[in-house]
């Protein structure tokens, strides 16, 4: 009898540890320019530092690819986790002077046992344009400033090597020039492919939708462009290096969804890198 009762609890043990999370879908909290369903443990504080240099293929070789070229943008951020799978953030980035608040939510996470076979996770920004007063006209509000982005990601580690998820977004910029629009919806994919135990190939491609029920103008004078970006990404328990290409200039989502005028097929990209760096309390 013993042994039977031994054997059943072994058997629940094992359940349980099948049922736990898997473990990291992505090895850190941001892929690119693009959130993830990763959120560091409980207490845990998160500095960032996301950079751009200049367009590539402005002056070529002259100004040495876009490193020595004016335009070059940087976001410094940090983040601590309240609670497991509940973070919240604030960064600064140098376009635009903008101050960013953000919070990102776990919903659900894929478990080891495929009972929940995908991971579904919420984020959301307010910015804070940090500008002089005269940039937004002579009908001034404080509230002109503020821009907004929300998203849904869904992803799904297939196996050791290989992530992917999906989001849906929606961008509302509170005050725009009377030609652009206030609000756009966007989708991306994203993913890592892993090729040793530090070392992955990240990539994304985000699009944002011309819809024309919600545009102001019909005719999409100033669409914004998809935003495609590749690179390889190293990574330790805690610190994360990112190096790549991207066709976007703007760090902040609602900026890369909505003011994004680069063709990466005609060489209109920037290097960029992101590091991150975890502490424990």
């Amino acid at each position: 009898m013993f042994l039977l009762m031994g054997g059943s609890l072994v058997a629940q043990e094992e359940t349980v540890v099948e049922d736990k999370p898997v473990r990291s879908p992505f090895e850190s909290g941001i892929l690119i320019d693009n959130q993830t369903s990763v959120i560091p443990a409980a207490k845990t504080l998160e500095m960032l530092i996301q950079h751009r240099f200049g367009n590539f293929n402005a002056n070529g070789i002259k100004d040495l690819y876009g490193i020595y070229a004016p335009g070059a943008n940087i976001r410094i951020g940090f983040n601590y986790t309240l609670i497991n799978n509940l973070m919240i953030g604030y960064g600064i980035t140098k376009n635009n002077m903008y101050s960013d608040f953000q919070v990102k939510y776990t919903v659900l996470e894929q478990t080891r046992s495929n009972s929940m076979p995908v991971s579904i996770t919420l984020y959301g920004n307010m910015a804070i344009d940090g500008r002089n007063k005269e940039v937004f006209g002579l009908d001034y509000k404080s509230t002109h400033r503020l821009s907004y982005f929300g998203q849904l990601i869904v992803g799904k580690k297939f196996n050791d090597w290989l992530s992917l998820q999906v989001n849906t977004s929606f961008s509302h910029y509170n005050l725009v020039d009377t030609s652009y629009d206030h609000d756009a919806v966007g989708v991306g994919i994203s993913g890592r492919i892993k090729f040793s135990p530090q070392s992955s190939i990240i990539f994304q491609y985000d699009v944002p939708l011309r819809i024309k029920s919600i545009s102001e103008n019909r005719g999409f004078k100033h669409p914004s462009l998809p935003n495609f970006a590749i690179g390889y990404q190293a990574s330790t328990g805690t610190h994360d290096f990112q190096v790549y290409i991207s066709t976007a200039s703007g760090i902040i989502p609602q900026d890369m969804y909505m003011r994004n005028s680069n063709n990466f097929l005609n060489g209109d990209f920037m290097i960029g890198f992101t590091i991150t760096r975890l502490w424990g309390f």
